[in-house]
C-alpha cells in the first residue's frame, strides 16, 4: 500500500527539519505533525488531500503546517468533507468568471447546487508569537529539578509580554539558582518579572512534572470571547459572492470554524443568533490579566443572517472535524437539503 502524504517519511523529514530549533522558533503545529498521539489527525489529512487534484493538494500541503494557515486549511478541507457528506460533489476553487469561491457543490448530474465560502476566526499573527514565547519559557523552567508550581504575578491592567530568548535563558538560570539555593522561597524577582511559588496550608503545590518545576504561563490569548469579528467576516463573504449565487440561482452558504485560541464555539454563535444575554471570557490558570468588556443585559447583542445567505455551517475543531448546520430562517434561498441534515441542525425562527 502506498504511504500517505503525512506518513512515516513525512514525520521523519519534519522532525529532521525542525526538531533542532528552539521551541519559540518552531511552529505551534509541530507536535501535530510528528507526535504519534496525533497520528489520527494526519490520517484524516491524508484522506482529504487524496480527494483533491494533485496540484491543489500540493499547494495546500505547503501551507498546512504554518501556524497562520493550519486552521484555515483544516477548515477548508472540513467544509469539503461536509459537502460530500451531504451527497454532493465538491470542487475546490472552481473559477466562475474571475471569482473563485472556496467550494462549488455539484449535483450528481453535474449542475451547480450551491456555493460555499469558508471563514476561520483566529488570532492575529502577533498572538502566535506571544504563545511561542511563553511556551519556550515553560520548557526552560521545566528543566529545573525542583518539583514546584510557578506562576507570574501579573497586572490587573495590562497583559504581560513574554521575554525574548536571551532573557528567558537568564530567567531560567536565576530561577534554578534561587529554587535550589533557598528551599521554601515563595517569591522571585527576575529581569522585570515576579514569579510566585504556589502553595496551600500544607506547603508548596506539587508539580505535575514530578521532580521538575512547572510554570503555568499566561495563555497569550486571555480576554472576552468576541463573536462580532466572525459575523463581520461572514457579511463580507456574502457581499462578495451574493451576486455570483444570484447568477447561478443557487444558495450561498458560509462555513465557519474557530481557532482554539479564540475560544469562540457553537454555543457563542447560537447565543448571538438568539440574542441571549451572555458573556464569556477565555483565560488560563496563569493569566493575571483577562481584559474587560461591557454588556447591557436588557439589550443583548443579536445578529441576523443576511437574507442572501442560505445559512451557516459550523465546523468543529476536533477530528473528524464534523459540521453542524444553522439554516437561515429568513433567507431568500433555503439551505440545501443535504446540508440541513448535518448533525445538530436546529431551525431558527426570528
Amino acid at each position: 500500500m502506498k504511504e500517505g502524504r503525512f506518513g512515516a517519511d513525512f514525520v521523519a523529514a519534519h522532525q529532521a527539519a525542525h526538531s533542532g530549533r528552539r521551541r519559540e522558533q518552531r511552529q505551534l503545529t509541530y507536535d501535530i505533525a510528528v507526535d504519534p498521539a496525533f497520528a489520527h489527525w494526519r490520517t484524516w489529512y491524508d484522506e482529504q488531500f487524496a480527494l483533491l487534484p494533485p496540484a491543489q493538494g500540493d499547494a495546500l500541503a505547503r501551507r498546512l503546517w504554518l501556524d497562520e494557515h493550519f486552521w484555515p486549511v483544516t477548515f477548508e478541507l472540513a467544509a469539503g468533507a461536509a459537502i460530500r457528506a451531504g451527497g454532493y460533489a465538491a470542487i475546490y476553487e472552481q473559477d466562475h468568471g474571475g471569482l473563485t469561491p472556496d467550494w462549488t457543490a455539484l449535483t450528481p448530474d453535474g449542475q451547480v447546487a450551491f456555493l460555499l465560502e469558508v471563514h476561520t476566526d483566529q488570532p492575529t499573527k502577533e498572538t502566535f508569537g506571544r504563545i511561542r514565547g511563553w511556551q519556550a519559557l515553560e520548557r526552560r523552567i521545566a528543566e529545573i529539578p525542583v518539583g514546584v508550581v510557578l506562576i507570574l504575578q501579573g497586572s490587573r491592567h495590562v497583559a504581560l509580554r513574554p521575554p525574548d530568548s536571551g532573557t528567558a535563558k537568564k530567567i531560567a538560570r536565576e530561577l534554578r539558582s534561587r529554587l535550589l539555593g533557598s528551599p521554601g522561597i515563595v517569591r522571585i524577582h527576575s529581569h522585570g518579572y515576579t514569579f510566585l511559588v504556589m502553595a496551600n496550608r500544607f506547603g508548596p503545590l506539587a508539580s505535575a512534572k514530578g521532580l521538575y518545576a512547572q510554570f503555568a504561563a499566561p495563555s497569550g490569548v486571555a480576554g472576552p470571547v468576541d463573536t462580532s469579528r466572525l459575523t463581520r467576516a461572514v457579511e463580507e463573504k456574502v457581499n462578495k459572492y451574493a451576486a455570483l449565487a444570484d447568477r447561478h440561482d443557487v444558495p450561498l452558504v458560509v462555513a465557519v470554524g474557530s481557532h482554539r485560541f479564540t475560544s469562540v464555539d457553537l454555543d457563542d454563535l447560537d447565543a448571538l443568533l438568539n440574542g441571549d444575554p451572555t458573556i464569556s471570557f477565555h483565560f488560563n490558570f496563569g493569566d493575571g490579566y483577562i481584559g474587560s468588556t461591557s454588556v447591557n443585559p436588557a439589550r443583548p447583542a443579536q445578529w441576523s443572517m443576511p437574507p442572501n445567505l442560505a445559512g451557516l455551517v459550523w465546523l468543529h475543531n476536533q477530528p473528524p472535524f464534523g459540521a453542524t448546520a444553522r439554516p437561515n430562517p429568513n433567507g431568500t434561498r433555503s439551505m440545501p437539503a443535504g446540508l440541513r441534515e448535518l448533525a445538530g441542525t436546529v431551525e431558527r425562527h426570528g
